[in-house]
């Protein structure tokens, strides 16, 4: 038993070394940065696994009646843990809550930020659990409201599969707000590592729990992924000094202000989930599969999303609410146009690779089992739409926090309100014509007026990010992207002729895929280095320095050695 304790013991000293070393004695640059790798590297296995969870979907079940099910009983889980606590995190309790914790006065040590989260914990999730239990005793009604275009045997599936999903937000709920504390902390690490649990959750419910109670084991797997997404923060949280007690005490000053400050930005995220109901209601009348479609093109396009945008977004919320905080205007302009102009490099060239190589990608991820060839014809499409707008999708998120780093929910309030009303309206007009790739036009068209929108406006709040060089990185980003396009589309079409031939075959299209993927990845990079392009020069010495240098690990030499 001692010799298991000590395992134990050095493991989780070891980890905490690794987690603490990337975040302390460095640049508020390189920590956004080496915080941004460290998101960007548990996002990509997390990513990874939903592609494989998207082709076991795909595979067993096809793009059919059961998916579209699937994708609509999300709809209702999703919009109570939005509004109900996503709100509250982005925009309130982590600018309040890292407030609190880097405050000058430490003899309380954290009463009050502490305090905070215990009554968060206790109010929001009873509240979630009243909201949840309503929405069970209705969902009937719900389903009928927003998949209204389904027959009533597709109806029941929507409806036993939400009510099951109906726990996912509690869980969630709980495990958002642990995840804002180890934002706060900067503990990037579980906070990483949960979305691989839940993607790990819902790939065993459409195995092995899909196999023996058939569609209820997709939503299952949903609630298994729930829980494991929150205990793989439990630990952490405890080590940054947490101690749960009840607390319902809803007049606190502190708890008040994330009340007011989200108040907005549930109003915002009202809007973007309204669009999502209205997608889902619009795809209910439409063949059968529309909606599946339009998920996993969305997810594909999602994955840089998430590895960049989301990521470089996250890791710098926590610096720009400290920068704004302490008055240090022109640093904060600094770095939320630095982390612009390196999530721009990153995104633009891997968007237009995607659009490029659209087909490949989902005939190797998805084009297997009862994924028949016009499902993989209507998901490349609608993914060629969505990476004209991958850019948008990605700034998004950082210049939102900017707002809400700045305490100023309202702009992109307004702002997602407008949007929201285009994609309406948008969705209504090409949908005639287009079915549901009239969907996919209408979200990009939206995304890019987003995008634009807030870069306006957070120019006029703050003025100087014009002459932060962005248009410059821009432009010597998208001139080595075109050249790489060019050698992309010459590998593309030689390995897709004779010998290489047989594109019909999965090995035939991954050859192809990741020979033209990875030619067009080389000759950006080498033409990044002539161009001099400072982002992928800070990027690589990033890798070098606080990555491969085990000089940068306390202790790695003695364990190694040991």
């Amino acid at each position: 038993m001692t010799g298991i304790k000590f395992k134990i013991k050095f493991q989780g000293d070891m980890i905490k070394r690794f987690t603490d070393n990337f975040t302390k004695g460095e640049k508020i640059s390189e920590s956004i940065t080496r915080s941004a790798i460290l998101i960007a590297t548990m996002g990509l296995a997390s990513r990874i696994l939903g592609l494989v969870r998207d082709r076991i979907l795909a595979s067993k079940f096809g793009a059919g009646d059961i998916l579209d099910a699937y994708y609509t009983a999300f709809k209702i889980p999703d919009l109570i843990y939005n509004l109900l606590i996503l709100g509250a995190l982005s925009a309130a309790f982590i600018p309040v809550f890292s407030s609190l914790i880097s405050g000058k006065d430490k003899s309380n040590k954290n009463k009050d930020a502490w305090q905070l989260v215990n009554t968060m914990l206790s109010i929001g999730v009873v509240g979630v659990v009243i909201v949840s239990g309503i929405l069970f005793i209705f969902t009937n009604s719900l389903v009928d409201l927003i998949a209204f275009g389904y027959d009533e045997e597709k109806k029941s599936m929507v409806i036993n599969m939400t009510r099951i999903m109906l726990f996912s937000p509690i869980l969630l709920g709980v495990s958002g707000i642990f995840g804002g504390v180890l934002n706060s902390f900067k503990k990037f690490f579980f906070y990483s590592l949960s979305p691989i649990f839940y993607n790990l959750g819902i790939i065993l419910g459409a195995t092995l729990l899909a196999d023996n109670f058939n569609y209820l084991g997709l939503a299952g797997g949903v609630v298994i992924g729930a829980t494991m997404h929150l205990i793989v923060q439990l630990p952490e949280t405890y080590r940054c000094g947490f101690k749960f007690q009840f607390n319902f005490k809803w007049n606190e000053k502190y708890f008040k202000k994330v009340m007011r400050l989200m108040i907005p930005r549930t109003l915002g995220i009202a809007t973007v989930q309204i669009n999502l109901v209205v997608i889902v209601m619009l795809a209910s009348t439409l063949k059968s599969g529309s909606l599946a479609v339009f998920n996993f093109a969305s997810n594909l396009q999602s994955v840089p999303l998430g590895l960049i945008g989301i990521s470089f977004a996250v890791a710098s919320f926590p610096v720009l609410s400290g920068l704004w905080g302490q008055g240090k205007t022109d640093e904060f302009i600094i770095k939320l146009s630095d982390t612009l102009k390196k999530i721009s490099f990153f995104i633009i060239p891997m968007s237009a690779f995607i659009y490029v190589l659209r087909a490949q990608i989902v005939r190797v991820i998805l084009g297997t089992g009862k994924f028949n060839w016009e499902d993989t014809q209507l998901t490349f499409t609608a993914l060629g739409i969505f990476a004209i707008s991958l850019w948008a999708q990605s700034v998004i998120p950082l210049l939102a926090r900017a707002f809400y780093a700045m305490h100023n929910t309202k702009a992109p309030f307004l702002i997602g309100l407008f949007s929201g009303i285009l994609n309406v309206i948008l969705s209504l007009i090409f949908i005639k014509q287009h079915g549901v790739l009239g969907l996919a036009l209408a979200f990009t068209i939206t995304n890019i007026f987003n995008a634009g929108a807030l870069f306006f406006w957070i120019r006029v709040k703050v003025g100087k990010i014009k002459k932060m060089g962005i248009i410059k990185s821009f432009n010597k980003v998208i001139l080595a992207t075109m050249v790489a396009l060019i050698i992309v589309q010459i590998i593309k079409n030689l390995i897709g002729a004779e010998p290489f031939g047989e594109k019909q075959t999965f090995i035939g299209i991954l050859t192809q895929l990741a020979i033209a993927g990875l030619g067009g990845g080389v000759s950006f990079i080498f033409l990044g280095w002539q161009l001099k392009i400072k982002e992928l020069i800070h990027f690589t010495n990033t890798i070098h320095k606080k990555i491969i240098d085990k000089k940068n690990i306390p202790g790695a030499r003695d364990e190694v050695s040991s």
